[in-house]
């Protein structure tokens, strides 16, 4: 079971941004942690980040035909990307949308999510362990499907 982790814009500065949003881990500490899961869970586990919307809408065709989920924190883009949306919707691959923070929580426009629309799941507000627990219920679904 192969399962694309994508993260968006600024993810890259984790510890350094908004450390009461999102913590004082960094990116490289979530990676460990979403190895280390994927292991436990029997797993395989790609992590990709980009600050670039066409670069996120290209790693999400790369996965058409390779990988059997997706769990994607578009970032800032889950409130501003049809671009990101539609490929989703087009390589038709289960994905599972994850915020650190909960979007609903803050600033009102973050309330929409373009993405949302396509995804099986939201898993939000939980820190770095709404990773695992959108690893669980990926394998899960997968599983049962």
């Amino acid at each position: 079971m192969n399962i694309l982790v994508i993260n968006g814009p600024n993810l890259n500065f984790l510890g350094i941004r908004e450390p009461e949003h999102y913590g004082t881990k960094t990116y490289k500490d979530l990676v460990k942690m979403i190895d280390k899961n994927a292991n436990r869970l029997g797993v395989k586990a790609e992590c990709y980040q980009s600050n670039h919307e066409g670069e996120i809408v290209d790693k999400i065709q790369s996965a058409y035909n390779r990988f059997d989920g997706i769990i994607i924190n578009p970032a800032a883009y889950t409130h501003t990307s049809v671009a990101i949306l539609d490929a989703i919707k087009a390589v038709n691959i289960p994905t599972i949308e994850v915020h650190i923070s909960d979007p609903d929580m803050r600033d009102e426009f973050r309330k929409v999510s373009y993405i949302r629309q396509a995804c099986i799941e939201t898993v939000k507000g939980l820190g770095f362990d709404g990773y695992i627990k959108a690893m669980e219920d990926m394998k899960e679904y997968l599983i049962n499907r």
